[in-house]
């Protein structure tokens, strides 16, 4: 995982939600604390008598030749105290641990440092908040599944083809649907959705987003002419401690939107191709959707970008007119 080279505010962001949950977890604890004492205001003289066994026992340990008569009497005056304030406990239907914090993460206790090692949850929420800063501009939620219509696709074959665009859409839009449902970043191919603009592409990849999302996985959606303004930022030092390049070929979903349209450069050209390859060799699938066929492919990136795509990706090929018209044509159509 990924850990090195955010931004500033990332690491600010992932250090504001560790000290609200360990805020949290210690006012929640306190205010049982409170609750339980008043009912048995005797249990504050237990604990004091058990804290002070504690401090015996670690003297105990530095005595020498009688520890381990000591220690023996320490531990049955422990177990005995630890009784009475579990009975306590159980008459207001409690338990021992009800009177400590309930951090969110039990090794580090809300920290972020095990043994002055960074903690898996501080890796985890610095790796959230790096994906939803990269996600910040895409409209996540206004694309579904059930939002996708095949109304405004022509249910009749057009001259020359066998099958409507409605039929055709109708199998590209359940096989998204299986797509997310059962994504695996270990076992999910890679998907290029190539077709004129207007189609549905940036729907389905925004709906297939949104539904690997809520499974729990790391998704990060972004148009190519975004990516690359700020990959050029970072790599020529207009933008400080961004690593943009590792979240995008370790996340374990990336979708780029809109392929092509960005500026070309050999810049573009070459972190495009390194962006597509490293994730190829990594075995994280990736989805494309591009306005461009795949002789456009080739003749913008280059062949061997073109036979990466070719041998590596499954084609979706969207079909019909474009959408954006039809619905101010047919603005009483379903939608």
């Amino acid at each position: 995982m990924i850990v090195t080279g955010y931004e500033r505010e990332v690491y600010e962001a992932a250090g504001r939600t560790l000290r609200e949950r360990r805020r949290e977890a210690e006012q929640q604890a306190k205010k049982k604390r409170a609750v339980f004492f008043s009912v048995c205001p005797q249990a504050h003289e237990l604990e004091r008598r058990l804290a002070k066994t504690g401090v015996a026992v670690a003297k105990a340990v530095l005595n020498g030749s009688d520890a381990k008569k000591q220690l023996e009497h320490l531990h049955v005056e422990n177990s005995s105290l630890h009784a009475q304030l579990d009975e306590m406990l159980q008459s207001v239907h409690m338990a021992e641990q009800d009177l400590e914090p309930a951090y969110h993460c039990a090794k580090c206790r809300d920290t972020g440092y095990v043994d002055g090692k960074m903690c898996s949850c501080l890796k985890a929420l610095l790796r959230e908040e790096a994906y939803r800063r990269l996600n910040a501009l895409t409209p996540l939620s206004l694309s579904t599944f059930e939002s996708f219509s095949l109304d405004f696709y022509p249910d009749r074959p057009e001259q020359g083809t066998s099958r409507s665009s409605r039929e055709v859409m109708r199998g590209i839009l359940e096989n998204c649907r299986k797509y997310a449902e059962s994504f695996s970043p270990a076992f999910s191919q890679n998907l290029v959705m190539q077709g004129a603009t207007g189609l549905g592409k940036t729907h389905l990849s925004l709906a297939i987003a949104n539904e690997v999302l809520q499974k729990g996985f790391g998704v990060v959606y972004c148009s190519v002419n975004d990516l690359i303004s700020r990959l050029e930022n970072e790599h020529f030092g207009r933008q400080k401690g961004g690593d943009s390049a590792s979240l995008l070929e370790s996340c374990d979903l990336l979708i780029l939107d809109d392929l092509g349209t960005e500026f070309r450069s050999s810049f573009s050209v070459s972190a495009v191709y390194g962006i597509i390859n490293t994730r190829l060799l990594l075995r994280r699938p990736t989805i494309i959707s591009t306005n461009l066929s795949m002789r456009e492919l080739q003749e913008r990136y280059s062949e061997r970008f073109a036979s990466r795509i070719t041998g590596n990706y499954i084609r979706l090929m969207f079909v019909g007119h474009d959408n954006r018209m039809q619905k101010l044509l047919y603005p009483h159509a379903k939608k």
